[in-house]
């Protein structure tokens, strides 16, 4: 299946908590859209990596993705080299993409920041022919997506452009409280973490609100990108109250 937009998050809610607006947004425009997480989120101190996958089901369902997938990259362990970036180019030739969103390029876990670039290389390697690459034994045609972008995580990032994300909030705030191992969640009693309390929560809100205000709109996600973003027409731009 050809997609217009893929993810690749490294665990299991990495999408849901950056770029699920978007990804949901598109998907009400008639664009095709998938998840394709790098590790299970195993070493994550809540949860299992089985029940994060469950949740990572329920999650793609409120997004309407049409594909979700895992690639079972070592959490914590995975690095940038030839074997782990076959793998991801492997996966954007499956799915052609046009734009591709990962992880911010640097951000509170190391995991972050070193699967961003391994994405972003491995965007770069899957339009080179001498490269082979295959899907159940089948040689794969190459390709190279016209975007890559990061999305903003934990740690404050200047973003290049933010996208208005106000009609669909509700289902984000959804999708991520599908993963009722990780947030907060009262009926849970296992160790809290960082990500745990409602204060976390709280900031994904607030950092929506804050990106939506700078475009005058209620809620909006920010995205990094290292090319130059270019308009065809000026009907791309919101209409702003002044």
């Amino acid at each position: 299946m050809k997609l217009d937009l893929l993810v690749f998050a490294v665990h299991p809610d990495d999408a849901e908590l950056s770029c699920g607006g978007i990804l949901l947004s598109e998907k009400l425009n008639g664009k095709k859209t998938g998840v394709v997480d790098l590790t299970q989120g195993e070493l994550g101190t809540r949860g299992s990596a089985a029940i994060r996958k469950e949740e990572a089901a329920v999650a793609a369902k409120i997004l309407q993705l049409d594909v979700r997938e895992n690639l079972s990259l070592a959490d914590g362990f995975f690095k940038n080299d030839e074997e782990h970036q076959r793998k991801v180019i492997a996966a954007i030739r499956k799915f052609q993409p046009e734009i591709i969103f990962c992880n911010a390029p640097e951000d509170r876990h190391p995991d972050h920041g070193r699967s961003a670039k391994l994405v972003e290389d491995a965007a770069f390697l899957a339009g080179l022919r001498k490269i082979e690459t295959f899907d159940n034994g089948k040689a794969q045609e190459i390709w190279r997506p016209s975007y890559v972008f990061n999305f903003i995580q934990d740690k404050y990032l200047e973003p290049d452009f933010v996208i208005d994300i106000s009609h669909v909030i509700d289902q984000k705030i959804e999708a991520i409280k599908a993963y009722g191992t990780q947030f907060y969640n009262p009926a849970h009693d296992e160790p809290q973490t960082y990500i745990s309390s409602p204060d976390f929560l709280d900031s994904v809100i607030y950092r929506s609100k804050m990106y939506g205000k700078m475009i005058g709109v209620q809620h909006a996600e920010g995205f990094i990108s290292k090319k130059m973003i270019g308009f065809a027409n000026f009907d791309s731009f919101i209409k702003l109250n002044t």
